[in-house]
């Protein structure tokens, strides 16, 4: 607290039960921040983007911070989230992204509109991922700037987004029935999607992978 303290932030110490009472968690930590974290610009973050993130209208905050989680292990530059998504600020969000919330530009509310003229402008393909996209995501060519775009969890990405994007990519799935069994799973899970994608991206980038253990 007296680092804290030290930096300029207001520290107050509080009884258990005020707490618990602020805390999101059934078990809180002991230690709760409160700090305004303002958006980048959208212009200027995308200046030199080669590889960004869109969810649109994705509602569930474990999901966003996971995909956020993802996307700064995959070296994304950006994360957008359109509006009517979930708060990247939520409690959950941010327990869900491990501290990626910080790592990189993350921009919410705004327009699906605005998002594809501004990447556009600054020279990104838009790429939607879809379950039944044309080519698989392997087949995308990454090497060059790109702004993929995610949907919500449960009804994907509405007609006039996909039509807006320049391309329409799923990740194959494999069909194969156990013996005994019946069925196989027909589709991944959203922040899985953004991880397999943002992986394939960042192979085809060259990027190079952290040596921490």
């Amino acid at each position: 607290m007296a680092s804290a303290a030290n930096a300029g932030a207001d520290v107050m110490t509080v009884a258990e039960p005020v707490l618990d009472e602020l805390g999101t968690t059934v078990t809180p930590q002991g230690l709760i921040g409160v700090a305004v974290l303002p958006a980048p610009p959208l212009e200027a973050t995308l200046t030199a983007a080669g590889l960004v993130v869109v969810l649109h209208q994705v509602r569930d905050p474990g999901n966003a911070g996971t995909a956020l989680r993802s996307a700064d292990a995959a070296g994304a530059d950006a994360v957008i989230l359109t509006r009517g998504s979930v708060d990247p600020r939520n409690p959950k969000a941010v327990r869900a992204s491990a501290g990626s919330l910080f790592h990189l530009p993350v921009i919410d509310d705004v327009a699906f509109d605005d998002v594809a003229r501004a990447c556009r402008e600054h020279g990104l393909r838009l790429v939607a991922a879809a379950g039944d996209g044309d080519v698989p995501h392997t087949d995308v060519d990454f090497s060059t700037p790109a702004a993929v775009v995610f949907g919500n969890e449960a009804h994907g990405l509405p007609p006039h987004v996909r039509g807006a994007c320049d391309i329409a990519a799923r990740v194959p799935l494999h069909a194969r029935v156990r013996p005994g069994y019946h069925g196989t799973a027909e589709s991944l899970n959203l922040a899985m999607t953004v991880a397999v994608v943002a992986f394939e991206a960042a192979r085809q980038r060259g990027g190079t992978a952290s040596t921490r253990p």
